[in-house]
């Protein structure tokens, strides 16, 4: 059974900066894209970042390149996402994600993926 458990949220001004973390089990982790993905209050869940297996190919949402940083660790199961400068807009509820299993593309559609977490709280005073 695949399980990814989120943390690193928490309350932040704006400015600030925050690392989320994801522990991934129940997949071959190291064959798997991964990504992370948020939804805003009232809003549809949206794109955010991805990360291919090796590590070597990485994609941002518009609005958060050169802020935020996606990275992954598989000799530990993790992936990480820093986030710098942020914003106000920034705050949701922010998900990791793993597409189905075979799947070798990251994907930046939420529909794409089939696993997630439970999610963690970013909330971002102005």
């Amino acid at each position: 059974q695949v399980q990814l458990v989120e943390s690193g949220g928490g309350l932040v001004q704006a400015g600030g900066s925050l690392r989320l973390s994801c522990a991934a089990s129940g997949l071959t982790f190291s064959r798997s894209p991964m990504g992370w993905l948020r939804q805003p209050p009232g809003k549809e869940r949206e794109f955010v970042a991805a990360i291919s297996s090796r590590g070597t190919g990485t994609y941002y949402a518009d609005g958060v390149k050169g802020r935020f940083t996606i990275s992954r660790d598989n000799a530990a199961n993790a992936v990480y996402l820093q986030m710098k400068s942020l914003k106000p807009e920034d705050t949701a509820v922010y998900y990791c994600a793993a597409p189905p299993e075979g799947v070798i593309v990251p994907t930046t559609r939420p529909r794409g993926y089939d696993y997630w977490g439970q999610g963690t709280q970013v909330t971002v005073s102005s």
